[in-house]
């Protein structure tokens, strides 16, 4: 049986206005994921990685072109309707954690869940830490937690919901390489086993080559890797 494709971005451009005129960040990006695989997008720094996950993920809009997320087209959505899919469909991992210092790990996780207003947000937080390793660590706040704890936080609070596909830009890019070995275990078992969509991207070309999928973004413009 053919699995569903859950992301899929067509001839999609960004462009912005620059002292040398109007500058193409991403030029034309056609391809897609099927529901309970793994991509990468390989490239260089200042390549426009980044702002191709921004548009896929609805955090920015195109100039031209269209995004499908779980079978929504993006580029029809307002800015509310963005951010009720990224809440219900979509998950984020980045690469300087995002944590909310004020809030413990267990809090962190719980937060995704109660702002769904889901009822059974701590237990299924509780669940999520322990899925990542870190029941010990529920009452800890992030100054408390080492690099690779509060990344390993950061992959709970993102699963907890249930995402059809969660966006990890470059997940190991602050740890070490052992830590950032073991996150990235734990991000291909956590996509093994839960059937979220894992899209990364990243400069680590052995990172890269562990997903089902690798593109190389190089000056806007994404080919096979």
């Amino acid at each position: 049986m053919t699995k569903d494709i859950v992301l899929e971005a067509r001839e999609l451009s960004k462009e912005v206005s620059s002292p040398e005129g109007r500058l193409a960040i991403v030029q034309k990006v056609s391809f897609s994921v099927h529901s309970g695989e793994s991509a990468a997008i390989v490239g260089a720094s200042g390549a426009g990685k980044s702002t191709l996950l921004a548009l896929l993920a609805g955090l920015d809009t195109p100039t031209s072109g269209k995004v499908l997320l779980a079978g929504e087209d993006l580029t029809t959505l307002d800015e509310d309707g963005r951010a009720r899919l990224r809440a219900e469909r979509v998950g984020f991992v980045f690469q300087s954690f995002h944590l909310v210092p004020a809030l413990t790990a267990l809090e962190n996780v719980m937060l995704p869940l109660e702002l769904a207003g889901r009822s059974d947000a701590k237990t299924g937080a509780l669940e999520a830490l322990e899925r990542v390793g870190l029941r010990e660590r529920v009452g800890h706040y992030p100054r408390q937690l080492s690099g690779g704890e509060q990344q390993r936080v950061a992959i709970a609070r993102a699963f907890v919901v249930r995402p059809a596909v969660l966006f990890a830009d470059e997940p190991t890019g602050n740890l070490d390489t052992v830590t950032g070995g073991r996150i990235a275990d734990l991000l291909f078992d956590l996509n093994a086993g839960s059937g979220t969509t894992l899209v990364l991207v990243t400069h680590d070309r052995a990172l890269a080559a562990r997903c089902n999928r690798v593109w190389v973004m190089e000056a806007g413009r994404l080919a096979p890797g």
